[in-house]
């Protein structure tokens, strides 16, 4: 062999394990998002998940790979994309909403699980306390149930003559039942009837909604759920035919065209989650992780959708508003 051909060989022997110990050194990081693909929300939560991420040194490009799956809200998608990404057997996932950490919860009790957006952790049995989770998953908690109160007040405020309201839920899940309960225990407080409307298929919204419309003094609140997402241009397109004023959680909504929103700011809670991540994959333990609560709420309202509405919105309330759509 000749000398050059000897060094050649050589450092292709030493480049070789150098390459296979960088590809040992890659960690995996599974994504399970509850929303459709197309969901601009969806995205940016996700981008919101990588920066953070990035931010704390992780990078698609260098040392982590990350898997996503998008499940649309569909509860067999959740159910089929939770097994597969177990099967991955990543060094940790990202669930978003009790809907997708239920099913993966389900699937797996060892890989550790960071949660964002989920409503009752504790009441959901996704953990044993928000201090002490005590099993392989933790997180960011959505928000306390008694938030759901202020969009009934909110409703009320923004639209005084409504006497009846549709509270738009997931019946299906522990955060549909917890919110329409709270709501319905302060709607005597502000003298409005309440009723629940299942959003679990678009014919049943049109169908439910085109029916409550037909009475008058009627408005309605969006709960918080993967279908609310889903649904949600149907929703707000709805809610303007039949000119029924309605709350959202979420500012993405009155972006759209909603009326008003008030509720904990998303993208932060996945950033916050990347952090988690982050402390997983230096070596904490979920287990020991306290779950987080909202430390960022924000108050949206869209005054081009008030005037087609009819409304004129209290100044008090616009000059508590974090942000003015006109």
């Amino acid at each position: 062999m000749q000398r050059r051909e000897f060094i050649t060989l050589l450092g292709g022997a030493v480049a070789w394990p150098q390459a296979a110990r960088a590809q040992q050194n890659i960690r995996r990081i599974g994504v399970l998002m509850t929303a459709s693909e197309s969901s601009q929300d969806g995205q940016a939560w996700l981008a919101a998940f990588k920066d953070g991420l990035q931010k704390v040194g992780w990078s698609e490009s260098r040392n982590i790979r990350i898997d996503v799956h998008w499940a649309g809200g569909n509860a067999v998608e959740i159910r089929k994309h939770a097994a597969e990404l177990a099967a991955l057997a990543p060094d940790v996932i990202l669930t978003t909403g009790a809907s997708g950490t239920g099913p993966m919860l389900q699937t797996t009790n060892i890989i550790p699980i960071v949660f964002a957006i989920v409503p009752d952790p504790v009441g959901a049995g996704f953990v044993a306390s928000l201090s002490r989770p005590g099993g392989n998953a933790t997180g960011i908690m959505m928000f306390e149930y008694n938030l759901s109160s202020k969009w009934l007040e909110l409703l009320k405020e923004v639209a005084p003559s409504v006497t009846r309201a549709a509270i738009l839920r997931d019946p299906t899940t522990t955060a549909g039942i917890g919110q329409f309960a709270v709501i319905q225990s302060v709607a005597s407080s502000v003298r409005i009837d309440v009723m629940p409307v299942s959003i679990r298929e678009p014919t049943e919204i049109e169908q439910a909604i085109a029916t409550f419309a037909g009475s008058p003094n009627g408005g309605m609140i969006l709960t918080a759920s993967a279908l609310s997402g889903v649904h949600h241009n149907l929703i707000i397109s709805l809610a303007a035919r039949y000119k029924l004023p309605t709350v959202y959680i979420e500012k993405y909504y009155v972006a759209e065209g909603g009326l008003i929103s008030y509720g904990p700011v998303f993208i932060d809670q996945f950033r916050r989650a990347a952090d988690y991540v982050d402390h997983i994959l230096r070596g904490a333990k979920p287990a020991d992780l306290p779950v987080q609560v909202p430390v960022k709420y924000e108050l949206a309202v869209n005054l081009k959708t008030a005037k087609a509405l009819g409304l004129t919105i209290p100044r008090m309330l616009l000059a508590r508003a974090d942000e003015v759509i006109e």
